[in-house]
C-alpha cells in the first residue's frame, strides 16, 4: 500500500487508517483483533483511536475500552513497532471523561497516562485534541456559529499552556508528535504560532471530517494544510456509511449505526438522498464500488489526505482495503465534480 508523509514528522503512513471507534460495543475483542489483522496484511501501519471510544453511544462504562482493545492486540503480538498509534484527548463537555472538564495541563497529562497504560505502550506517536475548548463549526454547527467568540487571552493562555505541557510530555518520551482535531483554519494558525512562540510540538495533521458530502475543508483549510504540511486525516469518509449506498432510499437496515443514531449526526436532511444517489451513479456507471470510489477520491486529493475508515465487519474492511489499489478516471473525477456542483453542502 502507498504510503505518505505525515507532516513534517518524518514517519511515513498508509495512505489509509483503520478507524477503531466501534471496538468495545459493537465490535468484540476479538474482532478488533482480526480487523487489525487484517488491515496490517493489505499494508495498512496506521491505527487512530481515542480515550472515550467506542461511540454510538458514548457511554461512562465503556470509554476507554477501544484503547483496551488495541493494548490487548500490541500485547499479544508485540508488533507494536509496526502501527503509527494515533490517539487524543477528550475536550470540554463529554460528561462520560472527567465530568466534562475543559482541555488544561491537567487534563492532558492524565489522559495520556489512562491512554500509555490502557495501549500498553510507552510512547504515543500521533496525539491529538479532540476539539478545541473555545468550540467549533464543525458537526453541522456551521450553520450557526458565531466566530466573535473564539479569541481573547483565555485562548492564548490556554495554547500556551498545552505547548508548554506537549513539549514536556515529547521531552519525556510519552508523545512524539502533536494533532489536531475538529479545528478551523484560524485555529490551526493560532495553534502553529503557539509552537513557534513556546517552543512547543507544531501541528503535524488535522482530523476533520472530509467526504464527498461535507468538503468544509476544501478552501482555507486546505491552503493553510498545502502551505504548512499539515495532512489531513479524514474522518467519516463514507460519511458514516451514507456513501457505501447502504441506506439510499432513506432506509435503516437491521444492525446499522442509524438504528442507534436515526438521523446520523445532523446528516439526514432533503438535500441528501439526491446527492447520495448522484454518487452512487457515478460509480455504477463506471463498475466501481461506491465505498471504494469515496475512500479513493480522498486519496487523490491536492492536499495529502489519509481517509480513517471504520468497518463492523471483515466483509467491510476487506471492501475498504481495496480502495488502496484503485485510481479513478479522469472521467470519473469530472463527474464527481459536477455532481458536488449540483449538490453542494447537502447536510
Amino acid at each position: 500500500m502507498k504510503q505518505i508523509p505525515l507532516g513534517q514528522t518524518g514517519l511515513h503512513v498508509s495512505q489509509l487508517c483503520l478507524g477503531s471507534m466501534t471496538w468495545g460495543n459493537r465490535n468484540t475483542e476479538s474482532e478488533g483483533h482480526a480487523q487489525i489483522d487484517m488491515a496490517l496484511d493489505h499494508g495498512v501501519n496506521f491505527i487512530d483511536t481515542a480515550e472515550m471510544y467506542p461511540v454510538n453511544p458514548i457511554a461512562a462504562e465503556t470509554v476507554g475500552r477501544t484503547e483496551d482493545i488495541i493494548g490487548s492486540w500490541i500485547a499479544k503480538t508485540g508488533r507494536r513497532d509496526d502501527i503509527v498509534l494515533a490517539t487524543k484527548v477528550t475536550g470540554q463537555g463529554q460528561s462520560c471523561v472527567r465530568n466534562g472538564a475543559p482541555i488544561s495541563r491537567d487534563a492532558i497529562v492524565a489522559a495520556v497516562e489512562g491512554s500509555l497504560a490502557r495501549l500498553k505502550t510507552d510512547v504515543i506517536d500521533l496525539y491529538q485534541l479532540h476539539w478545541p475548548n473555545r468550540g467549533s463549526y464543525h458537526f453541522r454547527q456551521h450553520w450557526g456559529f458565531d466566530p466573535t467568540r473564539q479569541n481573547g487571552p483565555e485562548t492564548a493562555e490556554h495554547m500556551a499552556e498545552v505547548m508548554e505541557t506537549l513539549a514536556g510530555l515529547v521531552q519525556a518520551g510519552k508523545i512524539r508528535h502533536f494533532g489536531l482535531s475538529n479545528e478551523s483554519t484560524w485555529g490551526t494558525a493560532q495553534w502553529i504560532a503557539a509552537a513557534k512562540a513556546h517552543g512547543g510540538p507544531r501541528p503535524q495533521a488535522i482530523q476533520n471530517e472530509y467526504s464527498l458530502l461535507c468538503r468544509i475543508f476544501d478552501t482555507d483549510l486546505a491552503e493553510l494544510c498545502a502551505h504548512e504540511q499539515v495532512t489531513l486525516l479524514a474522518f467519516s469518509p463514507l460519511a458514516t456509511g451514507l456513501l457505501s449506498g447502504k441506506y439510499a432510499g432513506d432506509v435503516t437496515p437491521a444492525g446499522s449505526r442509524r438504528e442507534n443514531n436515526p438521523l446520523l449526526g445532523g446528516r439526514i436532511t432533503p438535500r441528501l438522498w439526491p446527492a447520495v444517489q448522484a454518487y452512487c451513479n457515478i460509480a455504477d456507471r463506471h463498475g466501481l464500488d461506491p465505498s471504494q470510489m469515496a475512500l479513493a477520491w480522498c486519496c487523490a486529493r491536492p492536499v495529502p489526505t489519509v481517509p480513517i475508515f471504520g468497518a463492523t465487519s471483515l466483509a467491510q474492511l476487506k471492501c475498504a482495503l481495496g480502495a488502496a489499489d484503485l485510481t479513478l478516471s479522469a472521467a470519473v473525477l469530472s463527474e464527481i465534480d459536477a455532481a458536488h456542483r449540483a449538490h453542494p453542502l447537502p447536510f
